[in-house]
């Protein structure tokens, strides 16, 4: 922002834009839960795929949860989380079939994750890196994680 008010006088604020690049994701994700206009809300939610705003609410509710536990170096890998973001049956980008799978465990916040980023940035790395990592490393307990059998067959994954 010291930037913005070395070069810039007028306007008094700097845009949106630039503010919005500076917030946390905790920030963001109360801006966006706030917003009292649920059109803006579903407009917003529409352009990431979702058919209704509280999809992407309870979204990011968790996300914000995740992405804390990770800045404060808890663990993620086991653990049941408190917001549990809402899994829809069906989806207009390629989504998980599985409707058995925990909504409190790490697996359903990566399927948020990779959904969001698909709609975001369809060319992203972000499935082809899980599914690397977690094949380099046998040993991790995908299970204990939420993951269900056969999870990589999912049209979401592929």
């Amino acid at each position: 922002m010291i930037e913005h008010y070395a070069k810039y006088d007028n306007p008094p604020y700097p845009p949106a834009w630039k503010t919005l690049e500076v917030s946390s994701f905790g920030t963001l994700s109360k801006l966006y839960c706030n917003l009292a206009d649920n059109n803006i809300k579903k407009q917003i939610a529409r352009e990431l795929g979702l058919p209704q705003h509280l999809y992407l609410e309870s979204w990011i509710k968790s996300l914000s949860v995740l992405r804390n536990c990770i800045a404060h170096h808890a663990r993620i890998w086991n653990r049941k989380y408190p917001w549990k973001p809402q899994l829809p049956k069906k989806l207009q980008n390629p989504w998980i079939q599985d409707k058995g799978i925990s909504q409190e465990k790490l697996y359903a916040q990566l399927c948020c994750i990779a959904y969001l980023l698909d709609a975001i940035c369809p060319n992203n790395g972000f499935k082809r890196n899980l599914k690397s990592l977690l094949t380099e490393y046998p040993i991790v307990d995908v299970v204990a994680m939420g993951f269900p059998k056969l999870w990589y067959n999912e049209p979401l994954w592929k």
